[in-house]
């Protein structure tokens, strides 16, 4: 038998349970939100905080790090609490359900991220549309307008991200669209420009390269454009890319 983890008194945990679990449970609560989703490989854009749900009446809170030091000002750094009613109940588990850490996420995260990461939950099967719609009745009003710009096609939450911010150009977007003896391409947009969301682990290596390179070449003589921002500078250089865009569209040959 493996051994156990005490992670606050009265609450022992398998000792090949993950440390952000055991920091959520002695703090006096449930793993939730950000902490949870990136652990489940759901995108989250960013994430440094511990992401922990607590009940209403949640008392004796703890340090994540040491479970004889009350949580304070203090200790309470780096800790991001949720309080707002859980849509499932979660039994004994130490985490809340996906639907409750996506719903959490909403509250976190700019519109775009939370789509982003809605986007890639969906995608991956780990929740159903009618789920997702059922969990923003649960949120605030305000929120409810994000549902109709979900689009669980997208593979990854850059091309999430990307398609949000053509949508913020007035651009016609389509999402994986198939070409025959060619294969799909991420976006296209207006009909014409091809716009494809490169990351490292699918496009390293000559042979990849080569790949990419002779779609490019296949959709350019048929009188497509692409381009290729890579998953970095969509995220970290939003305006760079958009400035590209806005290039490429302002040009094309009428």
């Amino acid at each position: 038998m493996g051994h156990l983890v005490r992670a606050r008194r009265d609450h022992y945990l398998p000792g090949d349970t993950a440390e952000a679990v055991i920091r959520a449970v002695r703090v006096g609560g449930r793993l939730t939100c950000l902490s949870l989703l990136s652990m489940l490989s759901v995108f989250v854009l960013r994430h440094r905080a511990l992401h922990v749900h607590l009940p209403r009446n949640a008392s004796r809170m703890r340090s994540p790090h040491d479970r004889r030091r009350a949580l304070s000002s203090r200790t309470r750094r780096g800790v991001r609490l949720h309080w707002l009613p859980l849509i499932n109940p979660p039994g004994k588990s130490a985490c809340v359900s996906i639907l409750d850490a996506l719903a959490h996420s909403v509250l976190c995260q700019a519109p775009r991220a939370a789509l982003a990461t809605l986007d890639s939950a969906l995608h991956q099967g780990l929740v159903r549309m009618d789920e997702v719609a059922d969990m923003f009745h649960a949120l605030p009003a305000k929120y409810r307008v994000l549902f109709a710009l979900l689009d669980p096609r997208s593979e990854s939450g850059p091309e999430t991200i990307m398609r949000l911010m053509l949508r913020g150009l007035g651009c016609e977007v389509k999402v994986q669209v198939a070409f025959e003896g060619i294969g799909r391409v991420d976006l296209l947009v207006d009909g014409w420009l091809v716009i494809e969301c490169d990351s490292r682990g699918f496009h390293t290596g000559w042979e990849s390269q080569e790949r990419d390179r002779r779609r490019d070449i296949l959709l350019a003589a048929r009188g497509y454009t692409t381009l290729r921002p890579t998953a970095k500078m969509i995220i970290d250089e939003p305006e760079l890319v958009l400035a590209a865009v806005k290039r490429a569209l302002a040009t094309r040959p009428r």
